[in-house]
C-alpha cells in the first residue's frame, strides 16, 4: 500500500482446521507450510480470497476462514505485488491471536467451490 491508500480493515487467511487448532493451543499462528517456506504468512483481501481458494485450496474440505484486523499487525504487515501485480498482504511475524476477529468454517458447495460468508 502506498502512503495515500488506507489498508482494508480486515484480511483473510484460509487455514486447515487441524492447523488452526494447533495455533490455538500454541497461542499464536506461525503459518502453514507454504508460509514457513516463504518466510511470511500469506493473506488475501476480501477481493482476492475467492481466487486464492480456487487456486490453492480447490476441493479442500475442513478449512477455516480466519478474519484478521490489519490495525493489530503493525509494521510486520507488508503489501507486496503478487498474482497479476495485485498487492497482497504478507505478515513477516507470527500472527498474534488477539488480532483475529473470527474464524469460521469454509464449506464446499454443491459444485465443489467454497462458500464464503459475507466479507467485511
Amino acid at each position: 500500500m502506498d502512503a495515500m491508500t488506507l489498508p482494508p480493515a480486515f484480511i483473510y487467511k484460509i487455514v486447515p482446521a487441524s492447523l488452526w487448532e494447533g495455533a490455538l493451543q500454541a497461542g499464536r499462528f506461525d503459518g502453514a507450510p507454504v508460509d514457513l517456506k516463504d518466510g511470511y504468512i500469506h493473506f488475501s483481501t476480501a477481493a482476492q480470497v475467492g481466487e486464492t481458494a480456487r487456486r490453492h485450496f480447490a476441493g479442500g474440505a475442513d478449512l477455516l476462514l480466519v478474519t484478521v484486523r490489519t490495525s493489530a499487525l503493525g509494521d510486520a504487515l507488508k503489501w507486496e505485488p503478487s498474482r497479476g501485480g495485485d498487492l497482497f498482504p504478507h505478515l513477516f511475524a507470527p500472527l498474534p491471536l488477539d488480532a483475529v476477529e473470527r474464524s469460521e468454517p469454509l464449506p464446499l458447495g454443491p459444485e465443489g467451490t467454497h462458500l464464503f460468508p459475507p466479507l467485511d
